[in-house]
């Protein structure tokens, strides 16, 4: 069922999108070559529990830990562990804080330089599908004009889109209603209302659509083994049009 949040409710999920936000800031400064993946999500959790919040992954569906990092051909839910980081690596990072009872969730992909120039161009442009998915909310629009912005974006220049998952409301727990694929699939196509907010996540692949998930039950990678990346930001919908919540 779709919720709306009142006001306060978005107040309460922007200073969510902050804490999470200054984690990113975190994150950034510590991830490099030579430390462990499992080394980004210590910090994580410090800095949650220092915050006197909670990590929304940790034992969400019984996943192991507070932050996602899936590493080159992985898309997403990557558990972090002894993993180490190299040169030439593109590293994603996804998170989500609960805080005071409101949920944010963010998800950005980080370069380890030197990357070749087909994975840069992996990286702008699955960042500028999500400036465009945001670009399309508006009163009255429908999911279905976020998911034809992305794909539509994607495919310009022969990348592939994951369908497997997809984007979805937050604020009130970790995932709400509406999805929000990055495809224009056959299913429910919602007018944007204001006082929704959404988290819009293109998963973008340098190669085919295709994906499947390892036997760990979560870790998510490309089917030809080809590199992925992932943008996320937490949006309100308004009148004055979208709000963007959370930055990285």
């Amino acid at each position: 069922m779709l919720r709306l949040k009142t006001n306060e409710d978005i107040k309460g999920i922007a200073n969510s999108c902050a804490l999470l936000s200054q984690l990113f800031d975190i994150l950034k400064k510590e991830i490099r070559a030579g430390i462990t993946t499992k080394y980004l999500d210590e910090v994580t959790q410090t800095f949650i529990y220092d915050n006197k919040a909670e990590p929304a992954f940790l034992g969400y569906m019984n996943y192991p830990a507070a932050l996602c990092v899936s590493v080159n051909e992985e898309v997403i839910h990557g558990i972090p562990g002894k993993r180490v980081i190299k040169e030439g690596d593109i590293v994603s990072l996804d998170c989500g804080i609960n805080y005071n009872g409101y949920f944010s969730d963010a998800a950005l992909t980080i370069p380890i330089e030197p990357v070749t120039s087909e994975v840069s161009k992996l990286l702008q442009v699955t960042k500028e599908c999500l400036e465009r998915a945001i670009q399309a909310i508006r009163i009255d629009a429908r999911i279905h004009d976020i998911s034809r912005a992305v794909f539509n974006h994607a495919k310009a220049y022969g990348f592939g889109v994951v369908r497997e998952y997809c984007g979805h409301g937050v604020g009130f727990s970790q995932h709400e209603d509406p999805q929000i694929p990055n495809y224009v699939s056959s299913g429910p196509n919602p007018r944007l209302k204001p006082r929704m907010v959404l988290a819009i996540e293109p998963m973008i692949n340098l190669g085919t659509d295709a994906v499947y998930e390892l036997d760990d039950g979560w870790t998510v990678v490309t089917a030809d083994k080809k590199p992925s990346a992932h943008f996320e930001h937490t949006v309100a919908v308004t009148a004055e049009g979208p709000l963007v919540l959370t930055r990285w």
